[in-house]
C-alpha cells in the first residue's frame, strides 16, 4: 500500500535524523530547513511522528501475500 511506503520513508528519515542528534548533535531536518522552530522543520517533524502512529496499524495487521 503506498501510504505503508511513505510512511516508511519519513520513519526512515527520522531514525537517521535521531540517530545523527543522538551520535553528532546534529540535527539534520532544522539545519536543512532554517531551525527547529521554522514552519517547515515543524511541519516534517509532525509528518514523521504521523507516519509513526500510522505504523502502530501494521502491528495489528494480517500478512499479506505476494501475488504468484
Amino acid at each position: 500500500m503506498l501510504l505503508d511506503r511513505i510512511a516508511l520513508i519519513l520513519m526512515i528519515v527520522g531514525a537517521l535524523n535521531w540517530g545523527g542528534i543522538g551520535l553528532f548533535q546534529f540535527d539534520a531536518v532544522a539545519w536543512l530547513f532554517g531551525g527547529q522552530g521554522a514552519a517547515i522543520s515543524r511541519i516534517i517533524y509532525t509528518l514523521v511522528a504521523l507516519a509513526g502512529v500510522w505504523s502502530i496499524s501494521l502491528l495489528f495487521r494480517e500478512p499479506q501475500r505476494a501475488s504468484e
